[in-house]
Formats: structure tokens, C-alpha cells, sequence
């Protein structure tokens, strides 16, 4: 059985991308892309939305060549070895760039917690709205959020809005630029 994991790269003000649907200033730098690729080395299954999935895309198809730097090569090579639940309703098996790649139509409780119990591993669900279900039911087991030193004022909130849960640090580290990452579980006492 697996656990449940939320990753996202938010604001100091809490958003994932800023009013305008921009997301760039959550580049890593590479001490914190490091901790990526070590990060995908505990993931053996990915959910995530139609949205995120054609961002991660790229992933799959990147080149395996010298001119790409190692760090690249060795996420790619994570990403690709994992399984992927694409939740979407107008995504088509043969749009899917991995034959890791399942789609489910909708993403009920019932079918993530079966997700997670079939898992040998990490499960992460990725994208906050995907994940939204999921934080309010409080079935997610571990929170990693890396915390950009930025205020964006708006946009799309990484959590959603109405959660109560007790969580405990696990886990804290400053990388270059000031971004802090803090991992919390929940507590379930």
C-alpha cells in the first residue's frame, strides 16, 4: 500500500500561478531541481490533471544526449518509469505521450484511495486542482511545498479554501533565492 503526497511550488501568499495564469517564477534552481529528481525516486504513481500532464510531457520525449544536462536526463528518466493517472474527460488513450499513462474520466475518492492502496510506493497527486478532493477529505499523507520568497496577489490557490487539518514539519531546507522547502504530514491521531 502507498501513501498519499501533495507537491506544488506555491507563492509566499499561497498560489501556484499568479492572476494572469503565469507560473515561471517557480523555476528550480538546481539545489532545488536536485531535490526533484531525488523526490521522483520515491514516486511510483503520478495523478494529475489533463493541464499538468502537457506540461509534464516533456519529460517523456526529452533527449537522452550529453548536451542535456545529468540532473535533466536522470528526472526523465524517473518520470518515464512511473506510472501516470491522467484525469481528464476529453483526453484520449492515443493523445497519452506514455504507455505508462491511464486516463480516468473523473477522479472520485473512492477510485484515489483504491490508487493509493495498489501503489508499491509514493502516490503524488499533482496540480491543486486535481488534489482539491482529496486535501478536504484529508486523504493526502504527506504535504511538500516549496515556498518562492514572492507575492503574487492572485490567482490560483494551491489549497483549496475550508481545510482544517493538523499537520507536523517532517522536513525543511532553504535552497538558492531564498525558496524554502516544508514537508508536513498529517497528523492522524
Amino acid at each position: 500500500m502507498g501513501t498519499l503526497m501533495f507537491t506544488a511550488t506555491v507563492s509566499l501568499d499561497g498560489f501556484v500561478a499568479d492572476q494572469d495564469g503565469d507560473f515561471q517564477w517557480t523555476g528550480p534552481a538546481d539545489d532545488m531541481f536536485a531535490v526533484h529528481v531525488e523526490r521522483m525516486a520515491e514516486v511510483s504513481t503520478e495523478v494529475l490533471g489533463r493541464k499538468t500532464y502537457a506540461l509534464m510531457e516533456y519529460w517523456e520525449t526529452l533527449p537522452d544526449t550529453e548536451e542535456t544536462p545529468v540532473a535533466m536526463r536522470e528526472f526523465a528518466r524517473r518520470w518515464r518509469g512511473i506510472s501516470k493517472v491522467v484525469v481528464s474527460s476529453t483526453l484520449t488513450e492515443n493523445e497519452l505521450a506514455s504507455d505508462r499513462a491511464r486516463i480516468v474520466p473523473q477522479l472520485s475518492l473512492a477510485e484515489l484511495q483504491r490508487i493509493v492502496e495498489d501503489a508499491e510506493g509514493m502516490v503524488e497527486i499533482f496540480g491543486p486542482t486535481t488534489a482539491a478532493e482529496a486535501i478536504r477529505a484529508g486523504l493526502v499523507d504527506e504535504f511538500r511545498l516549496f515556498v518562492v520568497p514572492k507575492l503574487v496577489g492572485g490567482g490560483l490557490r494551491a489549497l483549496p479554501d475550508g481545510v482544517h487539518l493538523d499537520l507536523e514539519l517532517a522536513g525543511q531546507r532553504t535552497f538558492t533565492g531564498g525558496t524554502a522547502y516544508l514537508r508536513y504530514r498529517t497528523r492522524r491521531d
